[in-house]
């Protein structure tokens, strides 16, 4: 159940919401070597594997594969979630690809908040793909209640990765797309993500 129903664009959902939108850079805060065979397994699906074809095929394909090898560097303070609902009321209630949250001391079956980051595959339209992030990342903030706890949305075709951030009612659009074929640096992308998550967890 998708959320996007009523709101066709980011900036719908903004105004809705009565979100403030700004751009910045994207910082680099912790870096990692990605593992070879993982970085060889990507490589060659990109050359054999028609990974396009539907959302389904690229979270499987590209972008669980990446964003659960940098998770493995965290998976003793974060849970990684696939495809569980996220529900809130009537209208911020649906299933996003992927979510990050803190892991539970009762453990790993259980979900538990702060939920901290969203990940939603469009197959290849950004615009959608952003108004169905930005309301699960309201969505996140409201079940959390605490709105200076920032959130992390990801929207990725397989291909290109966007990221933005939600925090005191600020929508902040970092303005550099990150790309599979750099994957290095998409790579420590993820790991920063994590670790900003993990400094907030930790204040």
């Amino acid at each position: 159940m998708a959320f996007t129903n009523q709101f066709k664009s980011l900036a719908a959902v903004l105004k809705h919401y009565q979100i403030h939108y700004k751009e910045a850079d994207f910082e680099i805060i912790k870096t990692a070597t990605l593992n070879e065979s993982v970085r060889q397994d990507i490589f060659f699906t990109l050359k054999e594997v028609a990974y396009d074809v539907s959302e389904a095929a690229i979270c499987e394909n590209l972008i669980y594969p990446v964003l659960k090898e940098a998770w493995k560097l965290y998976a003793n303070i974060f849970a990684i979630w696939s495809h569980a609902a996220l529900e809130y009321d009537d209208e911020l209630t649906g299933i996003p690809d992927y979510l990050i949250s803190k892991r539970s001391d009762l453990g790993k079956i259980i979900f538990d908040s702060p939920l901290l980051a969203v990940v939603e595959a469009k197959k290849d339209n950004f615009s959608a793909g952003w108004a169905q992030c930005a309301l699960e990342m309201v969505a996140i903030q409201k079940i959390n209640n605490d709105e200076q706890l920032g959130v992390y949305g990801l929207v990725s075709n397989g291909e290109i990765w966007e990221i933005a951030t939600l925090k005191n009612q600020q929508f902040v659009f970092y303005n550099k797309r990150f790309v599979i074929e750099e994957l290095d640096t998409l790579f420590n992308v993820l790991v920063s993500i994590l670790e900003s998550c993990k400094l907030q967890l930790i204040k």
